[in-house]
C-alpha cells in the first residue's frame, strides 16, 4: 500500500490506511483518516473482493469459505457504503462506486459464493441508490467481465502467477469475449470508475455499468452470430 501510494505521488496527493472492510471500525476509521486529511469524503470506491476457490459441485461447498467470500465481497461494500453516508448526507452530495461482476447478472461463472455475493452487490446499490438519492448522492457499480488481475489467478500459487500464466488467462478469455480484437485490461475498469465519480456521469445513479464487450448480452449457447 505505501508502495502504490509512493507511485502516486506521495503523501501530499494520496494516503495509505490500513483497513480490514470486514471490520466496522476499521471501514470508520479509514474513513475518518480521510476527512482529516483531506476535510471531506466526495467519492467512495468499493473495491475490495475474493473469488474464493473453484468448487463446481455444491455438495463440496465448505461454509467457512461462503461466508468469507459475503464477509469481504458484501459486508466490505455495505459498510463503506454506510460510513460514507455518514459522511456525505450532512453535505448533501457524494458518490458511492462498488466494483461487481459480470456474474451479478448471469450464473455460471465462478463459485456459487462468488456469483451469490456479486449479486447481492448490485442488489445493494440499487436499493441504496433509491435512499441517497433523497440526498442528492449518486451509487452505482462497475461489473467487468474477465480481468488480468491477480484475483483473476488467486486459484494458483503465487510462484506461479507467472507472466506465461497471466498470458494463458489472456488468451482463454479473449477465446470467450464477444468483443474479439481487444483485451479487457484493468484501466478499462478504471476508467468507468473515474467516469461515474466524474461530473459527466452527474445524473446517473442505481445504474451497474457492464464493462463487458457485450458479453452478457449474449446467449452463449446458441451463438447464433460465428
Amino acid at each position: 500500500g505505501q508502495l502504490v501510494c509512493e507511485t502516486l505521488g506521495g503523501d501530499l496527493s494520496t494516503c495509505f490506511f490500513h483497513c480490514d472492510v470486514t471490520i466496522e471500525d476499521d471501514v470508520s476509521r479509514a474513513v475518518d483518516f480521510t476527512v482529516n486529511k483531506f476535510g471531506t469524503l466526495d467519492i467512495m470506491v468499493n473495491n475490495a473482493g475474493i473469488s474464493g476457490p473453484p468448487c463446481p459441485d455444491i455438495r463440496d461447498t465448505d461454509l467457512s469459505i461462503f461466508e468469507k467470500v459475503f464477509d469481504i465481497n458484501v459486508k466490505g461494500v455495505f459498510l463503506g457504503m454506510k460510513h460514507a453516508a455518514r459522511i456525505m448526507i450532512p453535505l448533501k452530495k457524494g458518490t458511492i462506486i462498488s466494483l461487481s461482476s459480470v456474474a451479478s447478472t448471469i450464473g455460471g461463472l465462478g463459485p456459487h459464493s462468488y456469483t451469490g455475493s456479486k449479486h447481492a452487490v448490485l442488489g445493494l446499490t440499487r436499493n441504496v441508490a433509491a435512499e441517497l438519492g433523497n440526498h442528492g448522492i449518486r451509487v452505482n457499480c462497475v461489473s467487468p467481465y474477465a480481468v488480468p488481475t491477480h484475483l483473476a489467478l488467486a486459484h494458483l500459487p503465487e510462484d506461479e502467477r507467472t507472466e506465461e500464466a497471466f498470458a494463458g488467462f489472456i488468451a482463454f478469455a479473449g477465446k470467450h469475449a464477444n468483443l474479439k480484437g481487444v483485451e479487457l485490461m484493468p484501466d478499462d475498469v478504471a476508467n468507468a470508475v473515474v467516469f461515474l465519480a466524474s461530473d459527466d456521469a452527474r445524473y446517473i445513479s442505481g445504474e451497474n455499468i457492464k464493462v463487458d464487450g457485450g458479453f452478457t448480452s449474449v446467449n452463449h449457447s446458441l451463438r447464433v452470430f460465428r
